[in-house]
């Protein structure tokens, strides 16, 4: 795979001010596979320029117009739906079948918020005053810049760019340094469907670097970031100095709990589902699981077989893999010293629990683990890989307060027959989402936001659409 990748800035591809190139490699084979730009400073100035020269003419278009666009970047997207996949799994190693799932899923979601195009609404409001009449409208935020991140990283252009575009706004988007590969495929799309000069910019790069730019740039009126928490709050430093407005959605530590009376190849299968997915790598994945003393054998025992039965290794090579390489080494040596940390603290390790025995690539085992209390590091801090801790409760109380005691506040899931107690766990809950007897995976037209360190904002539906905008009020008096 080879490809002369070059920034995307004002309707041109362009490597003027792009600075050095870095290699991006295969996470499940240790090759590389491309190199792109790194974007430097004054090619980031120029993207944002060109972001806020097209902006007042892309807003004064109708929305029905600027989403059209939006379809036809949906339409090319799906031509090439094999070949952004195979882009996909080898640069972020993820599983064919998952890959072809993010790109299906990202067509629809351009689709999805091109439908808003005749839907966002303004109100009208009750005067005090007599021959007054009072509206109060939306309007797009300005300059988007959308920092991506490296697990699911074509969907996140989409989240990011659609509601964006559709409300008014112009971007610049940072892909990845793991993975920007499918970003630049994205961006020829984008060029083809004959968006107007300067509404779609793409900048390669480091986010020490490139992503540091754009944070801190006084043009910039919006960041919308997708990541970690430590990445996260440097970003709200940065825009701080300028007052510069954030949406980020951060870190999970999302708790499954299993009631005494939940159906048990249900919640193992779906509890299995939801960790191993992307290899444990996405931010709403199960994290941690309580579940009830009555059936906690026989649940751990379903879990232990679902997980051991996990086949894992290079997509590409096997695409009948459930699950492929963490993304860097980084990532591996993180996942594996958490594990040794929570033995030395008494866990005991019943699958997994290694490093795999791979011929390459940065592959763990499947990991269950138990005799888990709520201090240990294991049970509040993300692991983001396929590691499955679990602790023992006695009731669904005692399962709540101690999801609840969490940094984090992104998902959660529970697995009852009992109506009750379902309502119960919604209502106790602190997290922005919930998962009644179902697998962790959030719907579009959902709202997709955390409380706490988990992130500021939300994303989908209507009211992620109008987070990419702000209000303005107008008092007419008319007689």
């Amino acid at each position: 795979m080879t490809a002369n990748h070059m920034n995307y800035i004002d309707g041109r591809f362009d490597d003027a001010g792009s600075g050095t190139r870095f290699e991006v490699f295969n996470p499940a084979t240790h090759e590389v596979l491309d190199s792109v730009p790194e974007a430097g400073v004054e090619a980031v100035e120029r993207a944002i320029a060109a972001a806020r020269a097209a902006q007042p003419g892309w807003a004064k278009l109708p929305a029905i117009q600027r989403a059209g666009h939006l379809r036809a970047v949906a339409t090319r997207l799906r031509d090439i739906r094999e070949d952004m996949a195979r882009t996909l799994t080898l640069e972020q190693g993820k599983t064919l079948g998952l890959a072809r799932v993010e790109v299906d899923f990202t067509a629809d979601y351009l689709d999805y918020m091109a439908e808003w195009a005749r839907r966002i609404e303004g109100e009208v409001l009750t005067s005090d005053r007599p021959g007054e009449s009072i509206f109060l409208m939306r309007k797009p935020v300005g300059v988007v810049a959308g920092i991506l991140p490296w697990n699911f990283p074509l969907f996140l252009i989409a989240r990011k760019m659609a509601p964006a575009l559709v409300t008014g706004n112009t971007v610049v988007i940072k892909p990845s340094e793991e993975t920007p590969l499918n970003a630049f495929m994205f961006a020829k799309l984008v060029h083809a469907a004959e968006l107007p000069r300067g509404v779609f910019n793409l900048v390669g790069g480091r986010g020490e670097t490139t992503g540091a730019a754009l944070t801190g740039s006084r043009a910039i009126d919006m960041v919308s970031f997708t990541g970690s928490v430590e990445t996260g709050s440097r970003i709200m430093q940065a825009a701080a100095r300028n007052i510069t407005r954030v949406n980020l959605e951060l870190g999970g530590k999302a708790p499954a709990i299993v009631l005494a009376d939940a159906d048990l190849d249900l919640a193992s299968t779906a509890i299995t589902a939801s960790r191993v997915i992307n290899t444990g790598q996405v931010c709403n994945c199960a994290e941690r699981i309580y579940v009830h003393r009555a059936v906690a054998d026989e649940f751990i025992n379903k879990l232990i077989a679902k997980m051991a039965a996990t086949r894992y290794g290079d997509p590409i090579a096997d695409p009948r893999v459930d699950m492929g390489p963490l993304v860097n080494k980084e990532g591996l040596d993180k996942v594996a010293a958490m594990v040794e940390r929570a033995r030395s603290d008494g866990a005991q390790v019943v699958l997994g629990g290694q490093i795999a025995d791979q011929p390459s690539g940065h592959h763990y085992e499947p990991t269950v683990i138990i005799n888990c209390r709520p201090d240990m590091e294991i049970m509040r801090r993300e692991i983001f890989g396929p590691v499955l801790p679990v602790q023992l409760v006695d009731s669904l109380d005692e399962a709540v307060a101690f999801a609840n005691d969490s940094e984090y506040g992104l998902t959660s899931s529970l697995y009852t027959r009992d109506l009750n107690a379902a309502m119960h766990g919604i209502r106790d809950l602190q997290f922005g989402e919930t998962y009644v007897n179902r697998e962790n995976f959030e719907a579009m037209q959902g709202f997709h936001a955390g409380r706490r360190k988990s992130g500021i904002g939300g994303a989908d539906g209507k009211h992620g659409l109008y987070e990419y905008t702000e209000t303005h009020v107008a008092y007419i008096q008319h007689g």
